[in-house]
């Protein structure tokens, strides 16, 4: 079996605790799982469930308690940030809010040949051509270069962050409830646009959202996060057809709250 891009054995992030001093808060309780080169995993979950912590910790953003991850075949858990930089390249984010995630003193075009510059993708005199086949590649034309981000709709600027994160050709794309802020007509269109860069890229995708639904459509397999644990994952048919946790169950709306199983 060949070794899967992301790998996930065991993982524990906890947090000091703000109502207790001295206290932690375990945010990701003991997680384990793989994503296969070419793979969508949907990890879903309601919010305070740990999937985002989860990702980006995946991401080095934050810290492990314990437990390892390797990306590539490399265990990324404990490198410094010096030894980070060169395997950040190959895991790079798309948020929730595009509006946050972008420095609005700045260019959609600046935004996206930044990363390019620093990592050296391409010769400097070629990074403008670059940037506009990606913004073209994600939908947009390639005089949105010169545009700031206040002056783009929301789903046009999370485009562009699909643009940035594709920018590096990173192995894993890691997107965030990236389009819960979208309007329904605009959500099913970067749904389709991530669907589009999977079939021609060969892109792999670590897709959190709170939506089963969403994840249906775009996952070839799906976790579900509960209070920080990995309740069940499975491949996306097997996973509606015959959830095996309760709570999946209460997400797919087949058996009524949890509250309500108690009683």
């Amino acid at each position: 079996m060949t070794e899967p891009l992301l790998r996930i054995e065991d993982l524990v992030v906890e947090f000091p605790d703000p109502h207790r001093p001295g206290a932690r808060v375990r945010a990701v309780d003991g997680v384990s799982l793989m994503l296969n080169r070419g793979e969508i995993l949907g990890l879903v979950g309601e919010s305070g469930s740990g999937k985002t912590t989860l990702a980006k910790t995946v991401l080095r953003l934050y810290r492990p308690h314990a437990g390892r991850i390797f990306l590539a075949g490399i265990e990324v858990t404990k490198l410094n940030e010096t030894q980070l930089r060169p395997v950040r390249r190959q895991a790079q984010m798309v948020f929730q809010d595009p509006l946050s995630s972008f420095n609005p003193r700045h260019t959609i075009g600046r935004a996206m040949s930044t990363p390019m510059l620093l990592h050296r993708v391409c010769p400097r005199n070629a990074v403008r051509m670059e940037v506009e086949h990606i913004l073209s590649d994600v939908g947009l034309p390639a005089d949105f270069v010169s545009r700031y981000p206040h002056q783009l709709s929301g789903g046009q600027l999370q485009r562009a962050a699909i643009g940035r994160a594709l920018s590096l050709s990173p192995s894993l794309v890691v997107a965030d409830e990236a389009v819960s802020k979208l309007d329904v007509s605009v959500r099913a269109q970067i749904l389709n646009l991530l669907k589009r860069l999977h079939a021609e890229r060969g892109l792999s995708l670590l897709f959190i959202t709170h939506d089963l639904h969403v994840a249906r459509f775009l996952s070839h397999r799906i976790g579900v996060m509960r209070a920080g644990k990995l309740l069940e994952i499975g491949p996306t048919k097997e996973v509606f057809a015959h959830p095996t946790h309760e709570y999946t169950r209460m997400l797919l709306g087949t058996i009524g709250p949890l509250a309500d199983q108690a009683a």
